[in-house]
């Protein structure tokens, strides 16, 4: 009987490679690639993960392609989405992990964390009687016992400061709202400030909530500041541009080998038709922040300022898989009104070098002088209505270039924040110190008037600099070092006691990109 079914097998791996040499010689490139994956599950010496194989596969394919077509897990494709589409569910707090402790830095207004009473300066200490803290347990693994569906029962254990007991707190989880306008607020009378951090489903609904609010406090005029935006929804910028542009006038249009020309045009109907409008880029501004930038640019309906823009012209089509997998294929390129193409150059299948190109940027001088900059000629192109040259292949290049401030953020600056010396000095400065503060200052206008970072704060940064054998070159970078710390820790503080939009109004000050802004429209200091 053994011997019957060793020469059964023999006999079904015989016809197993009389199938695959007869396939290899006449199939498609996809049949190829099915045959070759049936081989190693059947024929391979060792077990495989048969998963793992077709995404490395997957993966394989795509890397000789252009820089942005990419696949993604399950996992990582469910939170790509959840950012982009505005919301996850959870608990609603906002956290950092402090000592092997989970320290609730604020909670989501009308979450519910906040409807149980739970509150900034409490300490997450176990999840349904679990302990999570002091066991070194990592940050995505806390996230994930506190997040679940919408509706479902989370028990957790609080420790507050002044009080002996573990608090034991029982929390319906919701859904937690995502925001992707950052700050808003007016900067100086009649002007508008607001950030948009990324481009989401609920972008444009936050953009016109923000802006009605300023428009009602007598904004006529706008800055949005689109610095370190990676971009996002397509149609999200889309809507936001339309606000600006008169009817029929071109916003983006996208075209491909199998994708016909698509254009989008507005519709005449938006809410900011006048007044001046100045659009912030840097260097990571991306896609979709670069479709808003252009078309504003091209229309000549606002002036850009900063630095030329990532450059990002490829639009993806995602195409999702049965286990929650997907693939984003690069199916057109899209191009400003003017007719350009910003994307900047690549060689297909070379990411390395691509990825180098913020660097070779940096190197090259790019960051502190315009003249560093060679625009290609053959790419030249100009706006509808003014006439001004613009340049397509690479980005898009501001009207006001604002050098990188190489005395704002110096080398010693970079390492104490690399290390989080900076962030954690700051928590733990607020933890402390959180009662008086709010106290002592009930509103943002009289912190931001008045309120000064302690001098031991700063002391403490650098001694654990030293610790961590961080230390400035010499007294002129410690001096300009501490300065931008001071500026920085403020805008940390006023986060921590109110909202993302307090942080700004501190940073935007010594901001070289905003504060151009303000100076080209008659309000800068």
């Amino acid at each position: 009987m053994k011997k019957f079914l060793t020469i059964v097998a023999c006999f079904a791996t015989l016809t197993l490679q009389a199938q695959l040499q007869f396939n290899l010689g006449k199939g498609s490139p996809l049949q190829k690639m099915q045959v070759a994956e049936m081989a190693i599950k059947n024929l391979y010496v060792d077990s495989v993960n048969e998963n793992k194989l077709v995404e490395d596969a997957i993966k394989g394919m795509l890397e000789q392609l252009d820089p942005h077509s990419s696949y993604s897990s399950a996992k990582e494709t469910k939170a790509m989405n959840e950012s982009l589409q505005g919301s996850f569910e959870g608990i609603g707090v906002q956290f950092n992990i402090v000592k092997d402790t989970l320290l609730i830095i604020q909670t989501i207004v009308n979450g519910p964390s906040e409807k149980v009473g739970i509150m900034a300066g409490d300490r997450i200490v176990s999840v349904n009687d679990s302990a999570i803290s002091g066991v070194k347990m990592s940050r995505e693994d806390i996230v994930r016992r506190l997040r679940g569906p919408k509706g479902t029962l989370v028990k957790v254990g609080v420790v507050r400061p002044g009080i002996k007991d573990v608090l034991t707190f029982r929390i319906k989880r919701d859904k937690i709202p995502i925001e992707t306008v950052d700050a808003y607020y007016l900067i100086r009378p009649g002007v508008a400030y607001i950030r948009i951090g990324s481009f989401g489903a609920t972008t444009y609904e936050e953009f016109m909530q923000a802006l009605m609010k300023l428009q009602v406090k007598g904004a006529t005029d706008l800055i949005l500041d689109l610095q370190d935006n990676g971009g996002g929804y397509l149609q999200a910028a889309v809507s936001i541009v339309n606000e600006f542009l008169q009817r029929n006038d071109l916003i983006v249009y996208t075209q491909g080998r199998n994708a016909s020309r698509q254009e989008f045009r507005a519709h005449g109907n938006g809410g900011m038709l006048t007044g001046k409008v100045f659009v912030l880029i840097n260097e990571y501004s991306a896609s979709a922040a670069e479709i808003v930038t252009g078309a504003i640019q091209d229309q000549d309906r606002g002036i850009v300022v900063g630095r030329r823009s990532f450059g990002k012209g490829l639009v993806q089509r995602p195409i999702e898989f049965a286990d929650g997998s997907m693939m984003r294929l690069t199916i057109a390129h899209y191009y400003t009104p003017s007719g350009r193409c910003i994307q900047k150059p690549y060689v297909k299948g070379d990411n390395a070098n691509y990825e180098k190109d913020l660097d070779n940027r940096f190197k090259k001088g790019e960051f502190y002088s315009a003249d560093s900059i060679h625009l290609n000629d053959s790419l030249k192109y100009q706006t509808l209505r003014r006439k001004r040259t613009v340049y397509g292949g690479g980005g898009i290049m501001p009207d006001y270039f604002v050098p990188l401030d190489s005395t704002q953020f110096t080398h010693y600056h970079r390492q104490l924040a690399a290390k989080s010396i900076i962030i954690n000095a700051n928590i733990q400065y607020v933890d402390k110190h959180r009662k008086e503060l709010k106290k002592k200052y009930p509103t943002f206008a009289e912190f931001n008037k008045k309120y000064q970072v302690p001098q031991t704060l700063i002391n403490e940064i650098v001694a654990e600099g030293e610790k961590q054998k961080i230390k400035a070159k010499n007294q002129t970078e410690l001096n300009s070092t501490i300065a931008s710390i001071k500026t920085q820790l403020k805008a940390l503080v006023a986060r921590d006691l109110w909202h993302m939009s307090e942080y700004f109004q501190v940073m935007n000050e010594s901001n070289h990109v905003v504060q151009k802004a303000l100076v080209l429209l008659g309000k800068g200091n």
